[in-house]
Order: C-alpha cells, then sequence, then structure tokens
C-alpha cells in the first residue's frame, strides 16, 4: 500500500489558475466578479452557483478594499472526472482580523452593516479557511460539485 499526499483539490487533475484580479477600486470588484462567474460557468457550474460565487467575491474583496486599502483576487479551477471545483483566494495586506471565530458570527460587524457579510460567505461556500495576522489576510473558499 503506498501513501499518497493529500491533495488541496478532491480527486486532483489539474488545477488552473484562471484569473487574477488587482482590487483598487469599486469597478475592480466588478471585474472579480465577472470573472468568478465566468469560470464557474467555463467548468460547468450553474447560474446559481455562479451567483453565489460572485456574491462570494463581492463580499471579500470589499472587505478587502474597505478594511485593507485593496487585495488581488485569484479564481482557480479543477475539473476531474467525478468533481468540479472552483477556489476563491482573496489575499491583502491590512491590519488582520482581530477574532475570526467572532467575524464569522451573524451580526457581527465593525463596519456598521448588518454583520453578515463573512457569515454569507461560510453558508455559500462549501470550505472556507482564514490566514490572518497584522499585514496579511488570506481567505481561501472553495466549491465543489459531484458530477
Amino acid at each position: 500500500m503506498t501513501n499518497h499526499p493529500r491533495s488541496e483539490f478532491p480527486d486532483e487533475t489539474s488545477a488552473i489558475l484562471v484569473s487574477v484580479v488587482e482590487i483598487h477600486g469599486q469597478e475592480d470588484i466588478l471585474i472579480a466578479r465577472q470573472a468568478g462567474r465566468d469560470a464557474a460557468r467555463n467548468i460547468g457550474l450553474g447560474t446559481v452557483d455562479q451567483t453565489r460565487l460572485a456574491t462570494v467575491i463581492s463580499e471579500l474583496a470589499r472587505n478587502a478594499l474597505r478594511y485593507a486599502g485593496g487585495g488581488q483576487c485569484r479564481i482557480t479551477t479543477q475539473v476531474a472526472a467525478l468533481t468540479r471545483t472552483i477556489v476563491l483566494e482573496i489575499e491583502d495586506r491590512g491590519p488582520g482580523i482581530d477574532n475570526v471565530t467572532t467575524a464569522l458570527t451573524p451580526g457581527f460587524s465593525t463596519g456598521g452593516g448588518l454583520g453578515l457579510g463573512m457569515s454569507a460567505v461560510l453558508r455559500l461556500m462549501d470550505d472556507m479557511i482564514v490566514e490572518t495576522r497584522p499585514g496579511r489576510t488570506m481567505i481561501r473558499a472553495q466549491m465543489v460539485r459531484h458530477t
């Protein structure tokens, strides 16, 4: 029996970096949203998943812009025999998130909003990892659909 290292992608064949969008203003958020929709459509995800992904990109990119002055959105896709996966990474160089658990709590907001953003991202995606410290926050969210 051979041990294989666990892949970041389920039943990985190959991952393709589809898009990198620098987030410096509101128009960049729209570009990133469209890139996410296009990537999802190109791997066969339906309009509901395309909309979910666009919503997640809006929320995370807006947070990077608001709290860190901008960041980068990376979209990667992977198509395998049994799954279609899209991975979204939003990275910024801001102050970091003080308490990730609290930030993921519905109703919590440091910006005066409804506090539904980060908790909605968690609900809309299949998996989410938050790496944060002063000077760097990277949120990696993944959507996996079985074929």
